[in-house]
């Protein structure tokens, strides 16, 4: 069910918003400074083309050290992030989601872009990691 949820999603217009974390990636790693953002748009681009099956987490949960959060410097980078793509990601994902949520049958799709428009806004600090691994360690 998974296989054929992501690639619903993916024709549907995943395709598009991974896309978009793509291009901000390669602006990021343009400005030689954004290099670490580039790298979290190209897995979270990743993500967002096949995201059933996987889960965006904060790294601190694998860490097990969820008192440490991301830092001052993780702070600051989410904030930057947020005034240069995090709206821009965001409002993309909304879009969709408002898009989805008009069918009944998209309205899992919606409620993944909701996830996705979340993350985008504060994407330092999270990973990607599979639902199985997941519960297996919790």
């Amino acid at each position: 069910m998974r296989t054929l949820g992501n690639i619903l999603w993916f024709l549907l217009g995943g395709v598009f918003m991974g896309l978009l974390w793509w291009f901000f990636g390669v602006l990021a790693f343009i400005s030689i400074i954004g290099i670490p953002w580039g790298r979290s748009c190209f897995v979270l681009g990743k993500f967002s083309f096949f995201p059933f099956g996987k889960e965006a987490i904060s790294r601190d949960q694998l860490t097990g050290h969820e008192d440490v959060g991301t830092g001052a410097l993780g702070m600051i980078g989410n904030i930057i992030w947020f005034i240069f793509a995090g709206i821009w990601l965001a409002l993309g994902h909304l879009m969709s989601a408002v898009a989805c949520f008009v069918t009944i049958i998209g309205i899992p799709f919606a409620l993944q872009h909701l996830k996705l428009a979340m993350i985008s806004l504060a994407p330092v600090g999270q990973t990607v990691v599979n639902k199985e691994d997941l519960t297996r360690k919790y």
